[in-house]
């Protein structure tokens, strides 16, 4: 039973902190910047967030450290979003699979190209 209630937690935050990115001034926020997973502890203290970026790893890793000044802000206002009882603690952390999966789209694309390209021959 309290497996369904994480669970639902965890994508009630995830869709909350989606909508909130969009809300954060920061410059060094990036605009492409998307939420990839979100962990919540099983006494909802915590919240691990992967992020990522479009534009590349460098911009993910200076979007983190933002998020991590506004952290407090994300809090409070993902409490009044969500209204639970205990509003855990943002924790950010920067991924790069979108990038890497971005990169593997290239590769494939290429391999495209290259059979395309026979096959008109």
């Amino acid at each position: 039973m309290a497996g369904f209630r994480i669970n639902r937690i965890t994508s009630d935050i995830k869709i909350a902190l989606s909508e909130l990115l969009r809300e954060v001034k920061d410059p060094r926020v990036s605009r492409l910047l998307s939420i990839v997973k979100v962990d919540v502890s099983g006494d909802l203290s915590y919240a691990t967030v992967y992020v990522s970026a479009i534009e590349g790893y460098e911009s993910t890793v200076s979007s983190v450290k933002a998020l991590k000044n506004a952290s407090g802000f994300l809090r409070h206002e993902l409490g009044s979003r969500l209204k639970l009882r205990k509003v855990p603690e943002l924790r950010f952390i920067a991924d790069d699979s979108i990038e890497h999966s971005a990169n593997i789209s290239k590769i494939i694309d290429s391999f495209n190209g290259d059979n395309d390209d026979e096959k008109k021959s």
